[in-house]
């Protein structure tokens, strides 16, 4: 063999170790990363090979699968009231990722989760059957909730404060999650849904934290309370009125300008929502202390999970004092989703007592079979003493009852319960957000429940906006559907 030809072969064989080194790096390195790549098709064919598993509320599928024509893809996902149902839910797409319980539990869902695989399935390497998901939400305050907020832009969240279950988590304007399960059709409503300026994907009960407004006013009061500054909700402030905020000439008024808000007491202040008296108390405890109740109802937590991801409520640092006390009326850069001041009423109905909040109950396999209990796991946080929150419900009651949140009241049912109308915009030139947070219980039969609600936009005009007007009704509504 002359030199050229033995040279030839020796760099022949290198391509052909290289060919085979490379082949093995990919298929034992490289392989698992390519078969969980997005862009890879298989794995849509593979997760839409079978029906997936289902998301249940009360007993019922919310969810289901239907067979697809002409395509690739076997299965779609199919929504129950895909509209009522969508900030809970989210949606399982054939195009998209999937979002809320449908993204958190994919595995279980479409049966690749390792808790649901048994022997036979490792032998043959077949795809187990496809876990359920059992919601804690309750079908009639969903639907309270979502029917009383109507044509309106907001957001309302339900909680049993002594379970911590999640009665109804609802926003609007919703979706119908069934336009984006097709992939033939996705594209289209996803533009369409994308474009929308009311931003229906946009989960705004969990997911869109805002100024508060006057319901921060319980946290303020709470933590007078627990600190001493004020001994009891009775008891008379030292609340100049007007009040002018401190190291400026800026003077904080009162929306109701007749009201007896000079040195009120908790309860009084409560009652009229005065400004000056929560402003002055924000300042005279301070910003370390605020922050301290503030964290300890759930406020700058980032890790908030029910188990969907709730964004964070802020209570902000580095404040000067006329800061500090715009934060004792839940304005500056204080910010709440409605999950979270349905928190801070829970807490308070619970005997100062806060279970961590959730929406799923138990996930199971194919058979029922429970994986997962998330009823068993729940924790419970001493927030305030039980005799701060008797006061606080104390002074919530007559918010209902003679105050600012009359709409709230029910028949039968002791409500207690704090309005909020929230600035906001530059020079809060936008219209007001109005809120409301407040528990039930009934008087016969002792079951409660914790809410909030977020009207963001509506119909009314800015002078009618108020929290009694637009939020209470729809906390009303939801609470006479939970305590029924």
């Amino acid at each position: 063999m002359n030199k050229t030809i033995r040279r030839a072969s020796v760099f022949a064989l290198l391509l052909v170790f290289a060919l085979l080194v490379r082949a093995t790096w990919v298929q034992f390195y490289d392989g698992q990363a390519l078969a969980d790549d997005n862009d890879n098709r298989r794995n849509a064919i593979e997760t839409y090979s079978s029906p997936l598993g289902n998301i249940i509320v009360a007993g019922d599928a919310i969810t289901g699968s239907a067979r697809t024509k002409d395509s690739d893809l076997k299965y779609k996902r199919t929504y129950t009231n895909g509209e009522l149902y969508a900030a809970v839910t989210g949606y399982a797409s054939q195009a998209y990722a999937p979002t809320q319980l449908e993204g958190i539990y994919a595995d279980l869902l479409n049966g690749t989760d390792s808790r649901l695989t048994n022997v036979m399935d490792t032998v043959t390497n077949q795809r187990a059957e496809p876990g359920n998901v059992v919601t804690t939400i309750d079908p009639a305050v969903q639907k309270a909730a979502y029917n009383a907020l109507g044509d309106t832009k907001g957001a309302a969240v339900a909680i049993d404060p002594t379970t911590g279950k999640i009665l109804a988590v609802v926003s609007t304007p919703s979706y119908d999650p069934s336009s984006l399960t097709d992939a033939n059709t996705a594209g289209t409503a996803w533009k369409k849904l994308t474009k929308d300026s009311d931003k229906p994907l946009t989960n705004r009960a969990l997911r869109q934290p805002v100024a508060p407004g006057s319901t921060f006013k319980l946290v303020v009061a709470a933590a007078a309370l627990e600190d001493g500054l004020y001994s009891s909700v009775d008891e008379k402030t030292d609340s100049p009125d007007p009040y002018t905020l401190p190291g400026t000439t800026t003077v904080l008024k009162n929306e109701n300008t007749s009201a007896p808000c000079e040195n009120a007491t908790i309860r009084t202040a409560l009652q009229y929502s005065c400004n000056n008296v929560f402003a002055k108390m924000a300042s005279d405890l301070g910003q370390d202390k605020l922050r301290a109740m503030a964290e300890k109802f759930g406020f700058n937590n980032k890790t908030q999970d029910v188990p969907v991801r709730a964004y964070e409520s802020v209570y902000p640092s580095d404040m000067d004092k006329s800061s500090t006390a715009l934060t004792g009326i839940g304005q500056f850069d204080v910010t709440a989703t409605p999950l979270q001041m349905a928190m801070v009423s829970a807490a308070i109905a619970n005997g100062g007592k806060l279970v961590s909040p959730h929406m799923v109950s138990t996930i199971t396999d194919s058979g029922g079979d429970v994986l997962k209990n998330y009823d068993d796991e729940a924790d419970t946080t001493e927030i305030v003493s039980s005799s701060t929150a008797e006061q606080l419900q104390s002074a919530m009651q007559t918010v209902v009852e003679k105050g600012t949140g009359t709409n709230a009241r029910i028949d039968g049912v002791t409500v207690g319960g704090k309005t909020g109308t929230a600035q906001h915009g530059e020079n809060n030139s936008e219209t007001p957000y109005a809120w409301f947070t407040s528990y039930g219980k009934s008087d016969s039969t002792g079951k409660e429940v914790a809410v909030a609600v977020l009207v963001e936009q509506s119909d009314a005009a800015r002078s009618e906006v108020s929290g009694n007007g637009l939020a209470a009704p729809v906390a009303k509504a939801m609470m006479q559907a939970a305590l029924k």
